[in-house]
């Protein structure tokens, strides 16, 4: 591994030098929480549902080929106190109970693209909520964005906080497993990453073109295993880093399943209508990858 990611001390070292690659990396009627009087049995029956709807063995989510149409599920506060933070859950039809998964914005915030996204997962048969991390903002350019980056991880405690809270307001439903995971793209990828090192307990971590890390010590309190999607062409992270990444986990024993796709750069997945020819061939294999992987780590 000729050159590693960063050798990293301590996790809030990991934490306070995330902004510089996110600069780098990123380019282009509400429910209310768990302190409602109306029970959690209550809340899930009068939810908007998703049409479970899985896709075929060659299909990908429509919403990555900017075919997500109208969304289906609905903004819901899970920070207990903090109305200004405002997720979108998307529940599969059924009775259920299935698994979970809480997926992580890009640095531009909790936009549609990711809200239809969420619903894809709904109906692949995942409760997804979509986490905000930007307080109800969004950003709408890379100066604005880079902004919201910093101040977000200048109080990094309170973004833990925030996906902690996520896991327990997704464990209270009676309609989820208690099986969760994250997931998340670029500074979502990264943050994914960190909380799967130090937040609440969950089952499954997937990262797309994250901030990794190369310090084995640190890895070694991963209790699950680690999907991750890179593309060759990228430098945030870069093949070199992501090598590093693998060894890292090898060396912490901690499974995983990586790999780097060949022609593709960064944000391909999540944006493979800005060029269906070249990264239509690697987004579904990441795709079916990661179906294959939410299975084995969430137990449906």
């Amino acid at each position: 591994m000729s050159r590693p990611t960063l050798s990293v001390p301590t996790r809030s070292a990991l934490w306070a030098s995330f902004v510089l690659v996110a600069s780098v990396a990123c380019a282009p009627a509400a429910e209310d929480g768990s302190g409602d009087d109306m029970s959690a049995a209550a809340a899930a029956t009068s939810e908007p549902r998703v049409t479970r709807a899985a896709t075929a063995p060659g299909e990908m989510p429509p919403a990555i080929l900017g075919n997500g149409g109208d969304l289906e599920g609905m903004d819901v506060q899970y920070v207990e106190g903090d109305p200004a933070t405002r997720g979108y859950l998307a529940v599969p039809d059924g009775e259920g109970p299935f698994p979970a998964l809480i997926i992580i914005h890009e640095w531009n915030g909790l936009v549609d693209r990711v809200r239809q996204v969420a619903d894809d997962f709904a109906a692949e048969g995942y409760v997804t909520l979509a986490a905000d991390l930007y307080g109800g903002r969004t950003g709408g350019n890379p100066e604005e964005n880079m902004a919201l980056v910093r101040e977000t991880m200048g109080d990094m405690p309170a973004v833990v906080a925030n996906l902690d809270a996520a896991v327990a307001w997704l464990k209270a439903r009676p309609d989820v497993t208690g099986r969760i995971g994250s997931m998340g793209w670029c500074f979502g990828g990264g943050v994914a990453l960190s909380f799967g090192l130090d937040g609440e307990n969950h089952e499954a971590t997937a990262i797309f073109y994250g901030r990794l890390v190369d310090d084995p010590a640190m890895l070694e309190g991963m209790d699950h295993e680690v999907y991750g999607t890179f593309a060759r062409e990228d430098q945030g992270p870069s093949p070199e880093q992501v090598e590093a990444f693998e060894a890292a986990l090898r060396s912490a024993g901690v499974e995983h399943d990586l790999h780097i796709y060949d022609d593709v750069n960064h944000g391909f997945w999540l944006h493979v209508d800005q060029d269906v020819e070249t990264r239509g061939p690697a987004a579904l294999d990441a795709w079916e990858r990661l179906k294959a992987y939410l299975d084995r780590t969430l137990g449906q």
